[in-house]
């Protein structure tokens, strides 16, 4: 494994981070664009609340809207690429670490993980 320096190491989570937020404000935006185009003419009713329907509540069901190019689906896929972009870079920082050695930091950094991973998809979220 190549000897990674510290600062090799940030500006690669640096990158990741900037990828990230990139990619989803681009699948947001996209995904918004149709919906104006859609919607926009109609007008707003604020006086019932109305979520989601069930089929943009899983994973697979987001998938499979943005995949059909529904705009619903992309803005949902493109929140969920903003939420996963942290979760990659706590990954990618137990990897630094790993090729640094330094246990003690690879040990803190998977209990985050964990706890990260724990939240989104232990707790019957849209996972």
């Amino acid at each position: 494994m190549k000897n990674w320096t510290d600062r090799q190491i940030e500006e690669i989570v640096a990158d990741l981070l900037r990828a990230g937020v990139v990619i989803s404000a681009f699948i947001i935006f996209v995904g918004a664009s149709f919906y104006l185009v859609r919607y926009g003419h109609s007008p707003a009713d604020y006086r019932v609340f109305q979520g989601e329907p069930s089929d943009l509540r899983n994973l697979r069901g987001i998938i499979h809207s943005a995949k059909d190019l529904r705009s619903r689906g992309m803005i949902q896929l493109g929140l969920l690429c903003l939420i996963a972009t942290p979760v990659a870079r706590v990954a990618f920082s137990i990897w630094g670490f790993a090729a640094e050695h330094d246990r003690l930091y690879m040990i803190f950094t998977g209990i985050v993980l964990i706890i990260l991973l724990y939240s989104l998809l232990g707790s019957g979220s849209a996972f």
